[in-house]
């Protein structure tokens, strides 16, 4: 798979979504080793015209100083056929897969993007997401070992090597429990979720080992069909994911971890930069009845972030400063909080390892999301981002390091204490045990 390049763009998402899948049609089709190379580039074209779109709008050239360029003209073409169909106008839609499949492009490209385009529903209208309501989730949590290993890490659903190597330094950690905060790439189709996530789990952990994924903003973005489908069917019996909410407790009710949606309205296709999440309020009635009937201390995960020194949350305020939280998402801590003892809160969204400072009264933010997305040393991850109001700051000595260019993939242990000890977190990359800590 190319290095893989994500943009918070559902209509972008599942463009990207077809051409993976186009390329890895071809790959499993090819006779000879030139098919096969001959369709990556399409895939490397995909991701530089929706770099251009997002960034500006437009596309790239179909040409390059009068030189065609084959997989940029067909990926070019390819996003037009895809907007087309999802705008409902048939006749361009028509015209444009004339000049693919009578050109240069392999008509299979163009089929690929019809199978896609049903993602979108009638007329661009996406379906209804198949949320679970706090109704029929009823008052039932999800039972774990006192004292369990809970591996945590997110952002990692990409299939690409780097996820798999994760996932094998996971399991040399031994963990009891496996929780992915969230995201599947490109856009969290049936066959992303089956491919890049439970292929590649069930090839590292046997089926004896609980599995359990958060909704994040990739997994809605083709209507969250493949993440409902995967959350049913990761664990059988009283280990059942039967919602994306849910709370993991356990046995000797000394700990619990308590998961809620917030991808749920991470989608609009408009200004996706400001979207500012929420929970819906039956689930944050349920969240509040989880932490208020337990005498435990609780442990919040989430795939969106409560804060942020270096993203941007919400449309800029009257004076062009940015907060540096979601005032939704710090509502519900406030209401958890008058509740029970909540010891941290977990996420991702974020492809980084952020451990936090004790910031809005949270003593323990921890941005987890640093699993398989390559982020590169230009791109300068730490830097606090520009115009945000009193940023939180880091724990000296917790960033990851630059290896070959790119910043280091990893994920977290925690380790619930039982019996008066300590829960135990400890933050690994690859390569290394870097960062731990008790609480």
């Amino acid at each position: 798979m190319s290095d893989i390049k994500t943009f918070r763009d559902h209509f972008l998402s599942v463009y990207q979504s077809a051409a993976a899948d186009y390329v890895s049609q071809k790959a499993k089709d090819a006779t000879t080793e030139t098919t096969a190379e001959e369709a990556d580039p399409l895939m490397e074209a995909v991701n530089e015209v929706a770099a251009v779109r997002a960034n500006n709008g437009s596309e790239i050239p179909d040409t390059e100083e009068g030189i065609a360029d084959i997989p940029k003209i067909c990926a070019s073409l390819g996003l037009r056929y895809l907007e087309a169909l999802v705008s409902g106008d048939a006749a361009r839609a028509a015209r444009i897969e004339e000049q693919m499949t009578g050109g240069t492009c392999d008509p299979k490209w163009a089929s690929t993007l019809t199978e896609y385009a049903k993602f979108f529903g009638v007329n661009g209208t996406r379906g209804k997401i198949p949320y679970v309501r706090a109704a029929d989730v009823g008052s039932r949590t999800i039972p774990i070992a006192a004292g369990a290993r809970i591996a945590v890490f997110g952002d990692w659903g990409t299939g690409a090597q780097p996820a798999r190597r994760i996932l094998s330094r996971i399991k040399d950690q031994k963990p009891d429990v496996v929780l992915h905060l969230g995201d599947i790439y490109y856009s969290g189709t049936p066959a992303e979720c089956r491919t890049n996530f439970v292929d590649v789990v069930r090839s590292i952990f046997d089926d004896s080992m609980p599995v359990f994924t958060l909704a994040g903003n990739h997994d809605m973005y083709s209507g969250g069909l493949g993440y409902y489908d995967l959350a049913r069917n990761l664990n059988a019996g009283n280990q059942a994911q039967n919602a994306s909410f849910f709370c993991l407790r356990s046995s000797d009710s000394a700990w619990q971890i308590l998961a809620m949606d917030t991808g749920l309205h991470d989608y609009s296709p408009i200004s996706v930069t400001d979207a500012l999440t929420f929970v819906e309020e039956d689930e944050q009635q349920w969240l509040e009845q989880r932490v208020a009937e337990f005498s435990g201390q609780t442990i919040l995960v989430s795939h969106h972030q409560l804060f942020s020194a270096f993203s941007q949350i919400g449309k800029p305020r009257n004076d062009g400063s940015l907060l540096a939280y979601n005032p939704n998402l710090l509502q519900l801590l406030d209401r958890l909080k008058a509740k029970g003892k909540i010891a941290a809160w977990l996420w991702g969204h974020e492809h980084n390892l952020c451990i936090y400072q004790t910031y809005l009264g949270l003593e323990r933010g921890r941005c987890i999301g640093h699993g398989a997305i390559p982020i590169f040393a230009e791109e300068k991850p730490y830097d606090v981002l520009k115009g945000i109001a009193n940023p939180p700051a880091l724990i000296d000595g917790t960033q990851l390091n630059v290896s070959d260019g790119a910043y280091e993939h990893g994920f977290a242990i925690v380790s619930l204490g039982q019996a008066g000890r300590l829960t135990k977190v400890e933050y690994f990359t690859e390569s290394r045990s870097m960062h731990e800590e008790e609480f």
